[in-house]
């Protein structure tokens, strides 16, 4: 597999003065080993965040004042990551996984906590145990608010008997239909319904000196419960063992190693395809590094063009390929409120597309098919924004770019058609808009 192809399937696209890869497959697994490269210090915790909703809420205060920079700060120092990160396999990864355990700032108050729960509960994990994920992403504050099992009560323990509320099933259908098992499984309702009732209790406690996770015991559902045939005990161990038992169930790691193949390889991932990355994860006890490995040994044997590029994808391209990067690394980041930003850039591309950050419009996350991004007004605009940014590209040659982002994945006919443009904007319009620069 060419590097720049091998760049654009498992990254972010290629970007100028970027080490070539010699060998693509070291070069994917050399990501995948010791911790991330990035310092995220400068970033506080969920506690932080939900101490400033807190106060928010205590002070009756409108427009998100005190959420809003926590934000603002998270999307940029995230999105800098993918622009600039030296290990795009890696942070693509993450972003995989933050999609499929997808939790969105349209549900308002997880704003104060989103980026947050994506450097806690899915960035330490992403070469770990996908159960030890699982675990922190259903005990992570968002999650919990996301999907509101902070109002989900046991309608026999204490709680439920004083304020007569019952039980709310958002996380635990979620949790079986998208994170684990899926449909295909074979649960009923009734394994939803004690799902949940296994998972009450599971909250927020917003009075701590230090918000977060909390169990609470007068909520939760008295009496040990029954999903999928096994038994597990009431408390909060019944919890913790029921999700061990559903990250690591064979159907759990049919459907990620499916999601997987899906995303990385081809919309239409054959069983040839999928059962390497499954074999993997059995034999690991759901190693993600393991399964990591598989899918990259996959890549020779799926041509260029397979995926569909996402508006994300896209336009984090688009910005590597002309050096729209930032120069600053570890905790450090840019000003948040310039719009010139790199960063900034980025987001306003990916709201301008219908993709905007940690946004999806519901708990399946953002689309991997090809057919959820090209219907006429997707691709009008995407054009409508390559020539908006190819407008700022004035010193940037395009036949230099389009190598540095394509290589010999550059169709003659393009090339022939940028060299005839009437101006490098032009040029550079027609480079972002060919076929072989949205696809990977």
């Amino acid at each position: 597999m060419q590097a720049v192809d091998m760049e654009n399937r498992f990254g972010w696209g290629a970007c100028p003065d970027a080490p070539t890869p010699d060998s693509g497959r070291q070069w994917l697994m050399a990501q995948l080993e010791g911790r991330q490269s990035r310092s995220w210090g400068a970033l506080g915790s969920s506690a932080d965040g939900l101490m400033a909703l807190r106060t928010q809420r205590q002070e009756k205060l409108r427009g998100n004042p005190l959420v809003k920079p926590i934000l603002k700060a998270e999307i940029t120092a995230q999105l800098e990551a993918v622009l600039d990160g030296v290990q795009p396999f890696r942070e693509r990864l993450v972003w995989f996984w933050f999609n499929h355990f997808t939790v969105s700032q349209r549900q308002d108050r997880t704003k104060a906590v989103v980026g947050a729960y994506m450097r806690e509960a899915i960035r330490p994990h992403v070469t770990g145990r996908f159960v030890d994920m699982l675990t922190a992403v259903m005990r992570h504050p968002a999650m919990l608010m996301y999907l509101d099992n902070v109002a989900s009560i046991g309608p026999d323990s204490p709680a439920g008997l004083k304020q007569h509320r019952g039980l709310n099933e958002n996380l635990a259908r979620e949790c079986l239909e998208l994170h684990t098992l899926s449909p295909a499984s074979g649960y009923t309702q009734n394994d939803v319904t004690n799902f949940a009732a296994i998972l009450t209790g599971w909250g927020v406690d917003m009075k701590a000196e230090a918000p977060g996770f909390r169990f609470n015991p007068r909520a939760h559902q008295p009496g040990s419960k029954t999903l999928l045939g096994q038994v597990f005990p009431e408390g909060e161990a019944g919890g913790v063992a029921a999700l061990q038992f559903l990250g690591t169930h064979p159907a759990t790691y049919k459907h990620i190693a499916t999601q997987l193949a899906r995303h990385f390889l081809t919309d239409t991932p054959t069983p040839a395809q999928i059962a390497p990355i499954m074999t993997a994860l059995q034999r690991s006890g759901g190693n993600l590094q393991d399964a990591a490995r598989a899918l990259a040994d996959l890549a020779g044997a799926t041509p260029h063009g397979s995926k569909l590029r996402t508006p994300m994808e896209y336009a984090a391209a688009a910005l590597r390929a002309t050096g729209t990067i930032p120069t600053l690394t570890g905790a450090d980041t840019s000003n948040p409120d310039d719009p010139h930003a790199p960063a900034m850039i980025l987001a306003a591309a990916c709201a301008a597309m219908g993709q905007p950050v940690w946004n999806a419009p519901m708990p399946n996350g953002w689309s991997d098919l090809a057919p959820d991004w090209s219907a006429p007004a997707d691709m009008m605009a995407r054009a409508d924004w390559a020539y908006r940014f190819a407008g700022r590209l004035t010193e940037q040659n395009p036949e230099t770019v389009a190598q540095i982002a394509l290589g010999p994945l550059l169709r003659p006919a393009t090339n022939l058609a940028m060299q005839h443009a009437g101006s490098r904007r032009d040029a550079f319009t027609l480079l972002f808009s060919s076929p072989e620069f949205q696809r990977r």
